[in-house]
């Protein structure tokens, strides 16, 4: 098959230009292969911070000692109340005044017998007087009839019955002594009664042994007061409260009497201070937990009853701290992923006490040391990663 001269010159044309085409491409050069992508892993760095361990506890606000008030003296009406609930009343104070009417008249009756008794002993000492004097005649005669009678001028008789007219005036004169000793003694008696009564009357004015707050009122006016029913009043000592909380028991011997502690109450927004006053010897079998008192220094920030919790501050340090999500504890080891010129490495550290979401570093880092902020992100030990510093607008 021929071509005509068209033809062939439009194949000569295809391939110069194909030829020149591959001669171009060799030409230029070829393009480097694309770097590597590395993870982007938020890292955060082992500082230096002031750290509290504190051990949390709820429970209730009560007082330090309630004191009840009870009448002393048993069957009499309450006449009128002198104090009320919230009131603040000092040691001695007269809350209550029982109705004195009846012993008014008890004592009355006894001063009246009283009397009695002192005319009864005026009449025996006036009878001692008076056999006394007889018991003087009575010895003269039998002394005179002694002597007469040796000479004759007396017979026998004569002195024996002197002699028995002397022994019955020793008897009047002992027994009017006696009735003189019964006197006094009924006479003591009465006193001694009255002296009762008087007490008593003292004690229709219902008072506070103790200084402190009215928590409680059961007193009404007209009832009867008895000792063995509810205390009339109830009384918080000096007006002191305290948090009673409850701590699980693998805190609470790590607690001690005089530690500080942040008490939070509802309706304020800062919270109180306090210390422990106490710390319960004992745990109760059933839920594992025991008591610590902890006394607040403002006891008017707070009314008992209240539910609270507590910070106690069992220890304040400054050390190397890291957030608790770079630490991971698996197999009794603690780790953390530690980022040291883009490469991950697994390091072994000892951790101390727990501020919040911060824990202490005691061993395996030093102070500007970088390691992965999340334990949760996946990489292994000797990953290249390309580290993120830490902010709040970037996560994991």
């Amino acid at each position: 098959m021929f071509l005509n001269t068209s033809a062939k010159a439009v194949l000569m044309a295809a391939t110069l230009s194909l030829s020149a085409s591959v001669a171009l491409a060799q030409e230029q050069p070829t393009p480097p292969a694309p770097a590597q992508n590395l993870p982007a892993i938020i890292v955060t760095p082992a500082q230096t911070r002031d750290l509290v361990d504190r051990v949390v506890a709820t429970g209730t606000v009560m007082a330090v000692e309630e004191v009840q008030i009870q009448p002393q003296v048993e069957g009499l009406q309450i006449k009128s109340l002198e104090a009320d609930v919230g009131d603040t009343i000092a040691a001695d104070a007269v809350v209550a005044r029982l109705n004195e009417d009846t012993l008014v008249l008890q004592r009355s009756q006894l001063v009246a017998n009283r009397a009695k008794a002192e005319a009864a002993l005026a009449q025996y000492q006036a009878q001692v007087v008076e056999a006394e004097a007889s018991l003087s005649d009575a010895q003269r005669q039998f002394d005179r009839a002694t002597r007469l009678v040796t000479s004759g001028s007396v017979s026998t008789a004569q002195k024996e019955q002197a002699e028995t007219a002397l022994a019955s005036a020793t008897a009047r004169v002992e027994t009017a002594r006696q009735a003189i000793t019964v006197a006094d003694a009924d006479i003591k008696v009465v006193d001694s009664q009255i002296a009762d009564i008087d007490l008593r009357l003292a004690r229709t004015e219902v008072k506070s042994p103790v200084a402190g707050t009215i928590s409680v009122r059961n007193a009404r006016i007209g009832a009867i007061a008895s000792g063995a029913g509810q205390p009339l009043f109830t009384v918080i000592r000096d007006g002191q409260i305290e948090l009673v909380a409850d701590v699980p028991e693998n805190d609470i011997l790590r607690l001690q009497p005089g530690q500080k502690a942040a008490i939070s109450v509802a309706g304020r927004a800062e919270p109180l201070s306090g210390s422990i006053r106490l710390v319960s010897p004992v745990i109760d079998p059933v839920t594992r937990l025991g008591s610590v008192h902890i006394a607040l220094d403002d006891d008017a920030a707070a009314r008992s009853g209240m539910y609270g919790n507590a910070a106690i501050i069992v220890t304040e340090t400054k050390g190397i701290a890291l957030p608790l999500s770079a630490i991971t504890t698996e197999g009794g080891k603690t780790t953390v992923r530690k980022v040291s010129d883009g490469s991950v490495q697994m390091v072994e550290i000892r951790t101390g006490i727990q501020d919040g979401a911060y824990v202490e570093v005691t061993e395996g880092l030093s102070e500007g040391d970088k390691v992965v902020a999340k334990a949760g992100v996946f990489v292994r030990d000797g990953d290249r990663i390309n580290p993120v510093e830490e902010t709040s607008s970037v996560s994991n």
